[in-house]
Order: structure tokens, then C-alpha cells, then sequence
């Protein structure tokens, strides 16, 4: 079981992937709505796996990544696109990403990516 901190601007998406997690023995020690949250609720929860939306309000989940992994380098970030963002996603993987999941979120495709991140 790992700690997963979750960060979306969408509560709608962050509930969907929790209930995915917690369905599979993960648990959920936190949510952020922004990139500038993710990097504070990273440093206060330090959790095994961050989910993080690339396209968010306030701070990109690109820019929280690279900031997040300068301070963690161990960090372990899977980052949530919609389609048609391969663009972000490869650029996501460049600068550190484990993985990335696109939405909407298949649950067999989170939990992969999550279980590989992990291993």
C-alpha cells in the first residue's frame, strides 16, 4: 500500500482516481488543486507516488514537477493529460515524469502505471 498524494484542479478527477487508489489498497494523504499546493503538500506528506494534471491554474503540474524533483530528486510523479497533450506528456517525461496516465481515467491503466512507478 502506498501513500499517493493526488493533484488535479478538478475535484471531479481527483475523487475518480482516489476511489480508484482506495479501491486497490492505496491510501490518499492528501489533494491539491495547483502546482503551488502540490509542492507544499509534497514537502509536508512526503508521499511515496504523486498523480499531478499538467494543465493547472496558478502553477502548471509541469512546473510543480520539475520544482518538486529539485528538491526530491527520489520523487516519483505520474503526470494526468488529456488527450491530444503528447506534447506536455513528452516534455513531462523529459524533466523526470515515471509515467503518465490519460484521462478519462481507465482503472487497469492507473493502477499499472501506479504498481510500476513503485516497483
Amino acid at each position: 500500500m502506498a501513500k499517493i498524494l493526488i493533484v488535479d484542479d478538478a475535484k471531479f478527477m481527483r475523487m475518480t482516481l482516489s476511489d480508484i487508489l482506495i479501491r486497490n489498497n492505496h491510501e490518499v494523504v492528501g489533494e491539491g488543486e495547483n502546482g503551488r499546493e502540490a509542492i507544499a503538500l509534497y514537502h509536508e506528506l512526503q508521499p511515496d507516488l504523486v498523480t499531478m494534471d499538467i494543465t493547472m491554474p496558478e502553477m502548471s503540474g509541469l512546473e510543480a514537477m520539475k520544482e518538486i524533483r529539485q528538491n526530491y530528486p527520489q520523487a516519483k510523479v505520474i503526470m494526468c493529460s488529456a488527450m491530444g497533450q503528447q506534447r506536455m506528456v513528452v516534455e513531462a517525461i523529459e524533466a523526470g515524469a515515471k509515467d503518465f496516465i490519460v484521462k478519462p481515467f481507465d482503472e487497469g491503466r492507473v493502477i499499472e502505471a501506479v504498481n510500476r512507478v513503485l516497483s
